[in-house]
């Protein structure tokens, strides 16, 4: 079981005091977003807190992947340390994946530690990337090449805060769900297919179902493989492989992060028929949804030799070895090894445009 807790509903925000009272942390937040967040939220959270007898510090960091960075993370880190005079602080992660990430490095290497809450505020966060403890910037060569495993002391996820994301953003979060249904889940997987067009249309009924579930297979699968040193948390890097390597290649702002990883999962399908584990039926069905959900459907403007030399820096790839999440069927993955290069190759070129 991870050692925290995930509460996850709609209009919750103002809930997050009394949790924190509950978990004994400091009195003084140091709440890490970006503006245009704390334009639409920020004021809620801090009259909550302040309601509640909390000093309140805001730090914003700019938008988009650029800000996990090695200047921003000192520079954040310079603020805390500045305001945190005769104080006890606790650091809340109030946005999407990147400020989660960011606000999670900056609570782990700050004092060598310091409590954290995730407070995700994106459909991708809410799904995926505020629950397990990875947290971490981005070098050049790579993305989430620095960083450290920190749980944070709680995941409170306000699925009414999901109302104001744009479409584009709404598809972003709806990858990671499909990899979910992908990797552990059928029911999942059919209930998106059936309601992709709600989802999109920002339904709360539905969002609330891809949340929940999404989240309980992610806590489940890091709860038995924390610090991914039995294998077991590798299949939730299902689609990164290729993703992660695409999204570094057009740096961080011609695809996002779903959008890369919707892309990476049609690879690895394509990898998963040409291996003889997938049918080609099921790839078809993965393919369909992705292109539903309206996400890419090929790679443009970026080099096979860009996204091979990138895939090289993959943490996944040690000493010369590739590692793949593989698709079987919908619902159950493996991790292969050693794929020939030429299959890799051949999968990534079908979907370079």
């Amino acid at each position: 079981m991870i050692p925290y807790t995930i509460v996850i509903g709609r209009g919750i925000l103002g809930r997050l005091p009394a949790h924190a009272r509950h978990l004994g942390l400091g009195k003084d937040a140091v709440v890490i977003s970006h503006s245009s967040i704390v334009r639409l939220h920020g004021a809620s959270l801090s009259a909550a807190l302040k309601k509640a007898g909390y000093t309140v510090k805001i730090l914003n960091v700019p938008e988009g992947e650029k800000s996990k960075s090695a200047s921003c993370i000192l520079s954040l880190l310079k603020q805390i340390s500045a305001y945190d005079v005769d104080k006890k602080i606790f650091i809340i992660a109030f946005g999407g994946g990147v400020v989660g990430d960011l606000a999670g490095f900056a609570a782990a290497i700050y004092k060598r530690g310091v409590p954290y809450i995730q407070v995700p505020t994106t459909l991708l966060a809410q799904i995926d990337s505020s629950i397990g403890g990875k947290t971490g910037i981005d070098l050049e060569t790579g993305k989430n090449l620095v960083g450290a495993f920190y749980q944070p002391k709680l995941v409170l996820a306000d699925t009414g805060l999901l109302k104001t994301l744009s479409k584009r953003q709404i598809r972003n979060g709806m990858a990671e769900a499909i990899k979910y249904g992908i990797i552990a889940d059928p029911r999942l997987f059919g209930f998106i297919e059936a309601n992709h067009k709600k989802i999109l249309q920002s339904d709360m009924k539905a969002l609330n179902f891809i949340v929940r579930r999404s989240a309980a297979i992610k806590a489940r699968i890091v709860g038995q493989d924390e610090k991914e040193t039995k294998g077991l948390r590798t299949v939730l890097n299902f689609g990164h492989t290729v993703g992660h390597a695409v999204e570094a290649a057009g740096r961080y702002h011609q695809y996002h992060h779903g959008e890369s990883v919707g892309l990476g999962m049609r690879v690895a399908a394509r990898i998963s028929v040409d291996m003889g584990l997938l049918p080609q039926s099921q790839e078809l069905r993965i393919n369909r949804l992705i292109t539903c959900a309206g996400l890419p459907g090929k790679i443009k403007g970026i080099r096979l030799a860009k996204i091979l030399d990138l895939m090289r820096h993959d943490k996944k790839f040690t000493a010369g070895h590739n590692r793949f999440v593989l698709v079987q069927k919908i619902g159950q993955v493996k991790v292969v090894d050693d794929i020939p290069v030429g299959i890799v190759t051949e999968a990534i070129q079908a979907y370079l445009l």
